[in-house]
């Protein structure tokens, strides 16, 4: 069979190395990035396209890395009014279930085909090829996608029809945040105890409590430095995702709380670890609190 050409849309921090890796592999590669910028080291072995439309017109298969449902929406406007009869488009963002499907509907009544495949693991796992692929969508399409699929991740998980996949996201992104908080709660109050972080990670990376969650994040948590592997933003745009999709539950209120706290006090943009930053500055201006107050008893 014939390699297909491939497009690739979107080169954040996510999509600039899954984009390498379809690239080290020899696929005809086409990208393209609304910050031409990002695309400049793709230009020695891949075409580099200035508009959506273009790289649709020159790419049989498509893959869309994009950060959020507004993002999605404005390329799939652009490029649902081209002919695209038989191509077949792979969105890897996390998005929202109904403009999930509400994509996949449009493309198939162009006579195109549709997977919602976003990923489990961060930059790291994405560099290296790692990632975890959690599809929706028919199963024809997936052996289609799957030599490129090959070269993203060391797993797909087909979970059925289109919107699966992104149910698939939501739900083990949920849990993450759990994890995360979890952490972040559990490492400040070793620390008030006086025990050492390196020892109290240790303990629980070793230990049944722990999982490739809190290994990844141990040295951020070490060195207190937080340089967004996955922004603490986007965890809470999964959150809220996961609230309108039906995640009601006890712990639903306190996550979402905390995580648009924290994106409200400025810690956004960092890592989503960073997390224990804002909990610790709560923590700290509760103590002032009362500290304060005992003065004037």
């Amino acid at each position: 069979m014939e390699t297909e050409k491939i497009g690739f849309i979107g080169l954040g921090n996510m999509g600039h190395p899954m984009a390498k890796n379809l690239e080290k592999a020899g696929f005809p590669l086409s990208v393209y990035n609304r910050t031409i910028e990002k695309a400049e080291d793709f230009k020695k072995k891949s075409t580099v396209y200035s508009t959506v439309t273009d790289l649709v017109k020159n790419s049989d298969i498509i893959f869309t890395m994009l950060t959020n449902d507004e993002a999605i929406k404005a390329v799939y406007e652009e490029l649902l009014v081209l002919n695209i009869h038989g191509k077949l488009f792979i969105d890897m963002s996390t998005i929202s279930p109904e403009t999930s499907k509400k994509m996949a509907d449009a493309v198939k009544i162009k006579e195109a085909y549709f997977i919602d495949a976003p990923v489990a693991g961060s930059t790291m796992p994405a560099a290296e090829g790692t990632l975890i692929i959690i599809a929706g969508g028919e199963e024809r399409d997936l052996q289609r996608a799957m030599p490129y699929f090959e070269k993203l991740g060391k797993a797909v998980k087909h979970l059925g029809e289109n919107g699966k996949g992104i149910a698939g996201k939501l739900s083990v992104n949920y849990f993450l945040s759990a994890i995360y908080q979890g952490l972040a709660e559990t490492v400040l109050f070793s620390d008030q105890l006086g025990i050492q972080r390196t020892d109290m990670l240790e303990i629980i990376n070793e230990s049944a409590s722990g999982s490739g969650a809190t290994k990844v994040k141990t040295p951020m948590l070490i060195n207190n430095t937080f340089d967004p592997a996955f922004a603490l933003d986007l965890m809470l745009k999964d959150i809220l995702l996961a609230k309108n999709a039906g995640a009601d539950f006890p712990l639903s209120k306190a996550l979402i709380e905390t995580y648009q706290s924290a994106h409200d006090e400025g810690f956004g943009k960092d890592d989503v670890m960073g997390i224990i930053n804002y909990l610790k500055k709560i923590r700290v201006d509760k103590n002032i609190k009362t500290l304060n107050s005992q003065q004037y008893i």
